[in-house]
């Protein structure tokens, strides 16, 4: 114990700065959110990009102040082409997140609701699900369509709905066993009523988060499924279609064509995290085993 004091002593501000370190990492990841939302949203509306624009004179130019992120093989400029990958990764991982977590929230719900051989029954469909690979499924999905946004949100929203499912049958098992569920029920409410005063207002929360978390996963299946050439068309700003071409000009030297595209793939992504991961844990501690995605 006096060994305890003493080094507390020595060290008073230690344990202050570690308690800093998640509100400085929580605001640098929402500094840089803002900074590429406001990129994406901005952006387009002062350049117009033609997907079509051929320019060999400007063809492989290094990072310069008229190119900060030089241009590609054929004299496209890769900063203004990122950003509109980008702007289109957002939003495919946005939208499939969702549509993933809907599907995961209502299979969970059901489950976790109904109980008995219902509840049986939908989670060895999600035990079902979950032993297939996600990106090989993803794939044979996106194979039966023509590449497009709405191909891959399927896609995505298709194989990443069952980690949802599981958090919410648990949460659902656990407001069961409530006293004001048990109230509820005791004073005639039925099973509709309860899921809709009851159980959906708490698991909100848990929805939100599961679906800011699900976004990375979602970007990162865009970018692979585009860099297999199975995504968007070959011709429209990707950021997997950039990285894909950008490979072809790494043997003539020109790293820029795919180092910058893959930094907005990743930057994005660990900013997300971060902010969902320090929201998480300071509105609940529990969760920091239970949603991992």
């Amino acid at each position: 114990m006096a060994i305890s004091q003493s080094w507390r002593r020595a060290w008073p501000g230690r344990s202050g700065r570690r308690a800093r370190r998640p509100a400085r990492r929580h605001r640098l990841a929402l500094g840089t959110l803002a900074v590429l939302v406001l990129a994406v949203v901005l952006v387009p509306l002062i350049v117009q990009l033609d997907q079509q624009l051929v320019d060999l004179r400007a063809a492989g130019l290094p990072p310069s102040p008229a190119h900060p992120f030089g241009t590609d093989e054929v004299g496209r400029d890769v900063l203004i082409r990122s950003i509109y990958g980008l702007r289109v990764s957002l939003v495919v991982g946005l939208v499939a997140a969702v549509g993933s977590v809907v599907i995961g929230g209502l299979v969970g719900l059901a489950a976790g609701a109904a109980g008995g051989l219902a509840d049986r029954i939908l989670m060895r469909v999600v035990d079902g699900f979950n032993s297939l690979p996600h990106l090989l499924f993803g794939v044979f999905i996106v194979a039966l369509f023509a590449p497009s946004a709405t191909a891959v949100i399927v896609s995505v929203a298709v194989t990443h709905w069952t980690t949802a499912a599981r958090i919410v049958r648990s949460e659902v098992l656990s407001l069961r066993g409530r006293p004001f569920v048990d109230a509820a029920i005791s004073g005639g409410s039925g099973r509709l009523r309860v899921v809709r005063r009851h159980f959906l207002p708490n698991l909100a929360p848990q929805l939100l988060l599961a679906t800011v978390l699900m976004i990375p996963h979602a970007i990162w299946h865009e970018t692979a499924l585009s860099f297999l050439g199975l995504g968007l068309p070959a011709h429209l700003a990707s950021l997997g279609n950039m990285i894909n071409d950008g490979q072809r000009s790494l043997l003539a030297g020109d790293w820029w064509s795919s180092l910058f595209p893959g930094l907005l793939i990743v930057v994005p992504t660990l900013a997300v995290s971060a902010l969902a991961q320090y929201v998480r844990d300071r509105a609940n501690p529990r969760w920091r085993s239970e949603l991992m995605l």
